[in-house]
Formats: C-alpha cells, sequence, structure tokens
C-alpha cells in the first residue's frame, strides 16, 4: 500500500508548464500545491534530450519566462544544457524543489463527485489528492519509436534519439538514422564527421531555413544585466518578428512562396549533386510540416561518408537494415530520430471524469478537443497546460504558457471566490471553440499544404496547432466568460464540499 497525500492543487510535470504554474501560485502567496516528476531533476524536454547538437529553434530571449528574463544567453539560440540550466536556476529562485515529488510518474486520476476531488495515482503505488489537477506534461516526452519488421532481431545497438545512449562510442561505426525531423537535423551533422559511414532513411523531406544564430557579444550581455528595460525591447521585438510569420501559415499558403525560395536558395547553396538536391527538395508547401532551421545539415550531407536513402526500409537484419530496393545496407548501429507521441500521447492515461466517463476513450473516438486547449467538458477542475491546438510553429510556447497559467490561476480563484467546489466547461461552449478553431485550421497550410504530419491525428485532423496570431489567445484567456462555465457544489462551512448542484458561473 503506497503514501497518500493531500493538496490544493496538484502540477503534474517539471518542463516550462509545470514550473511556470508553480510560480503563478506562489506569486499569488500559494503553497498548498504538490508537483509530481518522473524523473530525479526538473527539465521535461530540456532535461530529457542530451542528443548532440540538441539546441531551440525558437530564439532564447523568447523562449524564456518574461517575469524571468536571463540576460546572459551565450547565444541568441541556446543550447539544451544552457536551457536546462536555466529552468533549474527558476526552480531554485522560487525554492520550487521542496513542492517536488521525484520519481513519482503518473499513470492515471479519476474525479470522485462526492469529494469534489481528484485522485491522481503514480508508477510506485502512492496516491496523491487535490482539488484542483493541472497537466504540465506537454506533447514532447513520449518517444515515437516506429515498429520496423526484424528490428527485434538487429544485434547492435538502436535507440531513439530522446533516449541516447552516451556510453556507446559512435566513432567508426557505421550508422543508421531513421528520420529526418527537428532532432535529425540537429545531430546529424554532429555524427557525420565521426562515424565511419551514416546512412539517413528519409521518408519526407523537410522545408530547412538558414539558421540565424549568433553568439550574443560581450556588450549586449552587460547592456541587458545593466539596463534590463533594454532586454525587454529585445524580447518585443523579437516577439514580433516572429508573430507576423503567422499570416502565411494561416490561410495564406502563397505567402510561404517567399520562405520556399529562401529554402532553396539554401539547398543550391551548400548542395551541388543535381540527385541529391532532388531528394532533399520538398513537394508541398512551406510550413504543411514543421519548418526547420540549421547551417550545417545539408553540408553534413554532401560528406562521402553519407548517403540519403528515400526508398524506405522493408526490414531490418541482424546486422543491417533493407530497404524497399532489396539494399541492404550494414550498421552497427540504429538510431531514431522519430519525433514524439504527440496527438495519442494520452491513450494510455487512465483519467476519468464525472459519471465513469475516460478521456482516452473520448479522444480516441472523436479526437483530442477541449476549451481553449485547457479544459475538458466533464472533466471539473482539470486543466491542461500546451494541451491540444495551443501548438505553435511560428513563436514561443513559452508566451501560450503564461497566458494558460494566469487562466488557471483566475479559474481556480473563481471557484474559491464564489464558494462552490469545481468548475465545469459547458459541453456546447467547448463544441464552439473547436468548430470555430476547426474551421480556421482547415484553411490553413497545415491542412491545404499537400502533407501529412505530427500535426495532423489518425483522423487526418489538425489537434495540435494553434491557427494565427498569438496575442489573439492571449486576448481569449485574458479573463475567463463566465457564461462559458458551470460551477459545482457548495463549500460548507466547515470547508468540506456541501450537496451537489450546478449553477452557471
Amino acid at each position: 500500500m503506497g503514501n497518500r497525500t493531500e493538496a490544493g492543487v496538484i502540477i503534474v510535470g517539471t518542463g516550462f508548464s509545470g514550473l511556470g504554474m508553480a510560480i503563478q501560485l506562489r506569486r499569488e502567496g500559494r503553497e498548498d500545491f504538490v508537483i509530481l516528476e518522473k524523473a530525479q531533476d526538473v527539465g521535461g524536454t530540456w532535461r530529457d534530450n542530451t542528443y548532440p547538437g540538441c539546441a531551440c529553434d525558437i530564439q532564447s530571449h523568447m523562449y524564456s519566462f518574461s517575469f524571468e528574463q536571463n540576460p546572459d544567453w551565450s547565444r541568441s539560440f541556446s543550447p539544451q544544457q544552457e536551457i536546462w540550466d536555466y529552468m533549474r536556476w527558476v526552480a531554485r529562485k522560487y525554492d520550487l524543489y521542496r513542492f517536488i515529488r521525484f520519481g513519482q510518474e503518473m499513470t492515471g486520476a479519476h474525479w470522485d463527485s462526492e469529494e469534489y476531488r481528484w485522485h491522481v495515482t503514480s508508477a510506485n503505488g502512492d496516491t496523491f489528492v487535490g482539488s484542483f489537477l493541472v497537466s504540465g506534461v506537454g506533447a514532447l516526452h513520449v518517444p515515437q519509436v516506429p515498429k520496423l519488421p526484424g528490428i527485434e532481431r538487429f544485434e547492435g545497438k538502436a535507440f531513439h534519439s530522446a533516449e541516447w545512449d552516451h556510453d556507446y562510442d559512435l566513432r567508426g561505426k557505421k550508422v543508421a538514422v531513421v528520420g529526418t525531423g527537428a532532432s535529425a537535423v540537429q545531430f546529424v551533422p554532429q555524427i557525420a564527421k565521426d562515424v565511419e559511414r551514416l546512412t539517413l532513411f528519409q521518408r519526407t523531406p523537410p522545408w530547412i531555413m538558414p539558421k540565424p544564430d549568433h553568439a550574443m557579444p560581450r556588450w549586449a550581455r552587460t547592456l541587458f544585466n545593466r539596463v534590463p528595460g533594454v532586454q525587454r525591447l529585445y524580447r518585443n521585438a523579437l516577439y514580433w518578428m516572429l508573430e507576423v510569420r503567422a499570416v502565411g501559415f494561416n490561410g495564406h499558403p502563397s505567402l510561404m512562396k517567399l520562405g520556399e525560395k529562401l529554402a532553396k536558395r539554401n539547398i543550391d547553396k551548400h548542395v551541388k549533386d543535381r540527385d541529391l538536391r532532388r531528394k532533399l527538395t520538398p513537394d508541398y508547401t512551406m510550413g504543411c510540416k514543421r519548418v526547420l532551421i540549421s547551417n550545417d545539415y545539408y553540408p553534413s550531407l554532401t560528406r562521402d561518408n553519407v548517403d540519403v536513402i528515400t526508398e524506405g526500409i522493408n526490414e531490418v537484419t541482424e546486422r543491417g537494415v533493407i530497404d524497399s530496393t532489396g539494399t541492404e545496407h550494414q550498421v552497427d548501429a540504429i538510431i531514431f530520430g522519430t519525433g514524439f507521441h504527440v496527438t495519442d500521447a494520452f491513450d494510455d492515461l487512465d483519467v476519468t471524469g464525472v459519471g465513469g466517463r475516460q478521456l482516452a476513450k473520448e479522444w480516441a473516438d472523436h479526437g483530442m478537443q477541449t476549451y481553449m486547449g485547457i479544459n475538458v467538458a466533464g472533466f471539473p477542475n482539470l486543466f491542461f497546460l500546451l494541451g491540444p491546438n495551443t501548438g505553435l510553429g511560428h513563436n514561443s510556447v513559452v508566451f501560450m504558457i503564461e497566458s494558460q497559467i494566469r487562466y488557471v490561476a483566475d479559474a481556480i480563484r473563481m471557484v474559491e471566490q464564489s464558494g462552490s467546489a469545481a468548475v465545469d466547461v459547458r459541453q456546447d461552449a467547448q463544441e464552439r471553440f473547436n468548430t470555430d478553431i476547426q474551421r480556421k485550421l482547415h484553411k490553413g497550410v497545415w491542412t491545404q499544404g499537400g502533407c501529412t504530419s505530427w500535426y495532423l491525428d489518425a483522423m487526418g485532423v489538425n489537434r495540435t496547432v494553434w491557427p494565427g496570431f498569438t496575442w489573439r489567445y492571449w486576448m481569449q484567456t485574458r479573463k475567463l466568460k463566465a457564461e462559458d462555465f458551470e460551477l459545482i457544489g457548495r463549500t460548507s462551512p466547515a470547508g468540506g464540499p456541501a450537496a451537489a448542484e450546478r449553477v452557471p458561473a
């Protein structure tokens, strides 16, 4: 029998979302919360992804908390270690470590309609009970490893880029890389110079823009340290520069043609071989898949020891990979750069709401549907951070997270100040939100661009991206629309829940 812990608010995860939510609560003077973390330190994606070359593809001065700006970023696009160090520094500054329960992986949660509380279970049998449950698990944390025929008989080393085996020395080895997404574009150039041969299996080429990365000059860092307002101006300039890109993604794919010209020029600059250039040139509209940035990916593919295979994989043998032409490529190691489970990330999570409603089943049957990417009808006092349709392809998701943590704090305050026990979003409000957002997404490049991507679920519906400007999301989440919610139950004078009732918020 495991231990039982009670708290006002249960937060799951210590990435930017979980830390941000905890900081918001602390800034409001609350300490009645607990944070569950499956690993042994904070950091989420930036703790787990330690592959060579791992870095952010949004400028660090934007990809950080607005209320905790770092004047000492070493580069415009900081490497993984520096981002992780920043997150740990933030956690220490706000004294969050004492609220965190490490080694606690959430396996399920159910809503008790009599207690008006969430009961959360962890993998080691412990239980956490709280009035409010905030999921900050994010989308990029469950590695997607394709089930290649014969992979179980492979006698070499095989691992996913998010679970990089640093004890395995790649020098002088023959290595197969499967996938050409954001991670592969970063680690392929780093390992290509050390391996004997690198065979890259590409299904669809990504659009890749030059990376405007540079070391932050000493004078700029000094200025940011001494005059904080200057860094805020710099951050604001970055925000609006990135925000403009939303126009091309959302219903105006013709505007992406300019970006495609720049990307093709990037290919032409680095790749002289006509056949290789053809393999690396996408045949879909830019933005349909995630647009990547790199200065060293294309040059690495022109090396004599690198092959780009586009024929697909038939099977894996004991010592190699056979492509669809029947050619066997002998390899010592297989590295999967195949991304993460996103639209199906919650399939294995047991979350039960009012009347036994199963979140995984509802989302499997009808697609991931929420209100504002945060609330789900029938699951009171449950909040998602960076939930469905709040991901971005053009700006910093930390901006979205900051909008959401304020929104969640407001919702908690609304419940407590009203004397109610819980808040639930109305089903019609949720349906209205999803109808509107899918109408916008249908016009966007993600649907009309001629590709399939991890933005889309098994039904071909985009459940991942926010369609349009982030400032519009900020506006929509600034104030809760009371008419879209119901308040449930009443708090008795003794502090416990009284009889069940649902009233408009």
